[in-house]
């Protein structure tokens, strides 16, 4: 139900508590608190090995958000009934475990969503009946808890339709928040709303439980500065389809993404036709720019027993393209991912695919539709195929770890074994996200300013010579996945840390 990239290249992955008993033991004969349950509801998965280290969470995580604090510890927030308050940190080693912190949080948060802020914190943003905002770490135990009108503006009554907002970081360090189908440029810091964006044509609800997905497009800088910010919101459930699908109407999932250059003066709307409809669908930033569309369905809404009709296909969108030719619809799993199912981008450029259970328990067995599915899969990008190979970088320099300073000079000297295209070469950083319910939080991609790559001394040895982002508004401090892309086919990333 939940999962994060860890910059050790494991994944922590948690659903509930109360699902029933899971398949993996708790180890050396452990049980939760108070419980007969021995089971684990959390693993951290180490991708090299294809292995998993079963985890014991105290609390229940049920729809609970998170971040990736800039030291690397997971900091996750929130859950249902006896974790409604609660704040769990998990820092990767071979036998850590989570650590629980109860009544870290102000509100309830159930169903939120959160965003790391360049001076390292991180803002936690509504909550079903939660309009309002707090911040962790906290400056004091009495720390207020500022209301957010518009989480109460884009409350649907009988469907809600604003859970799990969309939320980006600005590069001029305020937020733009998109709830149900409407956004705003938002100051945190003075509770101000500093612009409010026109509402998607057709008016439809894209957040929970009429689940869209949304990214923002990568970032390209520019003379130390971003020039076009955009934001993709695509698929999601008609109005009505929650009411519909609990009666046993499935409406047909919404097949439209809007795009907005949030930048612009006077910012409009622009919208696109996906190939396949979708609804519970991820989005996901791939290191050439790409943008991957995976999971879902296309029929129903999110919730219990509430979707039908699995889309097997993913689909690649590419934003550079003209309108009209943006869409690639990609080779097809065999497996259904739709209620609770999550994605994350790997290091060597894969997509980790993982989970699905539409029903309030562990259901295992063929006689409910959709059963609970436990097993991963990873899905390889176009740029992954073997014919590409010798096109394909391998970063030599910096080494993985490497420290980068906000508007530094940075060297990367890279390998290609073919033909190299010289103007044909970037260097993009990604953020690992924290992915649940159709949402990649604090997810972005940065296209780095630099000049063209130049061969080197020695054989198929290249360097491109490229500014580190200005500020942590553009770039909050923390680590990233750095690639070297050539021809749109990235290498294998390296972690690198980004420091004041």
């Amino acid at each position: 139900m939940h999962m994060q990239l860890l910059p050790n290249d494991r994944v922590v992955m948690y659903d509930r508590t109360d699902f029933g008993i899971s398949n993996i033991s708790l180890p050396d004969g452990k049980c939760r608190p108070n419980s007969t349950d021995c089971s684990a509801h959390s693993v951290e998965y180490d991708v090299a090995s294809n292995s998993v280290r079963p985890l014991m969470v105290r609390t229940n995580v049920w729809c609970s958000s998170g971040t990736l604090m800039p030291d690397g510890t997971l900091v996750q927030t929130g859950g249902f009934d006896d974790g409604y308050r609660v704040v769990r940190t998990y820092k990767s080693c071979d036998s850590c475990d989570w650590q629980e912190t109860p009544n870290g949080l102000s509100k309830s948060r159930w169903y939120a969503t959160n965003h790391i802020l360049p001076d390292g914190k991180q803002i936690i943003i509504g909550g079903r009946k939660a309009f309002s905002y707090e911040f962790y770490p906290k400056m004091s135990a009495t720390e207020n808890t500022p209301t957010l009108p518009f989480l109460v503006q884009t409350n649907d009554p009988q469907a809600e339709n604003n859970l799990y907002p969309f939320v980006f970081l600005y590069p001029d360090g305020n937020l733009f928040i998109f709830a149900n189908n409407r956004a705003i440029l938002f100051d945190y810091s003075n509770n101000l709303v500093l612009k409010t964006y026109p509402t998607m044509p057709g008016g439809q609800p894209r957040n929970y439980p009429s689940t869209g997905s949304a990214v923002l497009l990568p970032m390209k800088i520019k003379e130390n500065t971003v020039s076009e910010i955009e934001v993709l919101v695509c698929g999601g459930a008609p109005k009505g389809a929650f009411v519909n699908a609990n009666k046993g109407i499935f409406n047909g999932a919404l097949d439209t993404c809007g795009r907005i250059k949030i930048s612009d003066s006077n910012p409009q709307w622009l919208m696109e036709t996906m190939p396949l409809a979708r609804v519970m669908g991820d989005m996901l930033l791939l290191p050439n720019g790409h943008v991957l569309i995976i999971n879902g369905a296309s029929a129903g809404v999110a919730g219990w027993e509430l979707g039908r009709n699995p889309v097997l296909s993913p689909v690649a969108y590419r934003p550079d393209n003209e309108v009209g030719s943006r869409f690639d619809v990609q080779n097809p799993s065999t497996i259904p991912r739709v209620y609770h199912s999550t994605t994350v981008l790997l290091r060597d450029g894969r997509v980790l695919v993982g989970g699905s259970n539409p029903h309030d328990k562990y259901q295992f067995t063929n006689d409910v539709l959709y059963p609970t599915e436990l097993s991963l899969e990873t899905f390889s990008p176009t740029y992954l195929d073997s014919n590409s190979s010798d096109l394909r970088p391998k970063v030599i320099l910096p080494v993985t770890n490497s420290r980068i300073r906000y508007g530094k000079q940075l060297v990367i000297v890279f390998t290609v074994s073919g033909v190299v295209d010289l103007s044909s070469v970037s260097v993009t950083m990604v953020t690992p996200s924290f992915n649940t319910h159709s949402f990649s939080m604090n997810q972005r991609l940065i296209v780095l300013d630099g000049g063209v790559a130049t061969k080197i001394i020695g054989r198929s040895r290249y360097q491109i010579v490229v500014r580190a982002p200005p500020s942590g508004n553009i770039a909050p401090a923390g680590n990233y996945l750095l690639f070297v892309v050539h021809k749109e086919i990235p290498s294998p990333g390296i972690w690198v840390q980004m420091q004041q």
